[in-house]
C-alpha cells in the first residue's frame, strides 16, 4: 500500500494543527481564569486534540505495511516512546484541568494555586515540552515509504 503525497500532506497538516492548538492553549489559557465557562471550554477543546492527535497516530499505525504484515511488536517498538508520552501528557493534562477546574470552582474569590496544583502544572508543562518533541517525530516518521512497502529489513 503506498501512500499517497496528497493524504499525506492533509493528515501531516491535520496533526501538526492539533499539536498547534494544544500549543497555544497551553501558553495562553492563563488569561481565561476569572471566566470558568470559557476556560472549562477553552479545556474541553485541548483534550478533545490531545485524544484526536493520538487516535490518528494510531490511523496511521494501522496504514502502515507493517501493522497489515502482522508485526506490530516491531511496529510499537519503534513508537514505544512517542505512544508512552502521549498517554502520559493526556493523562496529566486532564487531571491537571479537573483538579485547577475543582479548585476554582469552590474557591471563587481565592487564589487557587495550591503547591501540588503548581507542582502537576510544572510537570505536566515539562512533560509537554517533550511529548511535542516525540509527537512531531513520530507523524515525520511515519512520512517514511519504508512503512508503507515491503522492504528486505522487514524479513
Amino acid at each position: 500500500m503506498y501512500l499517497s503525497s496528497t493524504r499525506y500532506i492533509a493528515m501531516l497538516i491535520l496533526q501538526l494543527s492539533l499539536m498547534l492548538v494544544d500549543l497555544a492553549i497551553n501558553a495562553f489559557a492563563i488569561f481565561f481564569r476569572k471566566e470558568n465557562i470559557v476556560l472549562l471550554v477553552v479545556y474541553i477543546i485541548q483534550d478533545f486534540c490531545l485524544v484526536f492527535s493520538l487516535i490518528s497516530i494510531f490511523l496511521n499505525f494501522f496504514s502502515t505495511f507493517i501493522f497489515q504484515a502482522g508485526l506490530i511488536g516491531l511496529l510499537l517498538e519503534r513508537f514505544k516512546t512517542a505512544i508512552f508520552f502521549c498517554i502520559l501528557y493526556l493523562i496529566l493534562t486532564i487531571t491537571y484541568h479537573v483538579w485547577s477546574l475543582t479548585l476554582q470552582w469552590h474557591f471563587m474569590h481565592k487564589p487557587t494555586w495550591t503547591t501540588s496544583l503548581l507542582a502537576l502544572f510544572i510537570f505536566q508543562r515539562l512533560t509537554a515540552a517533550i511529548y511535542y518533541y516525540c509527537y512531531k517525530r513520530t507523524i515525520l516518521k511515519l512520512s517514511d515509504p519504508r512503512y508503507y512497502e515491503d522492504f528486505r529489513w522487514l524479513q
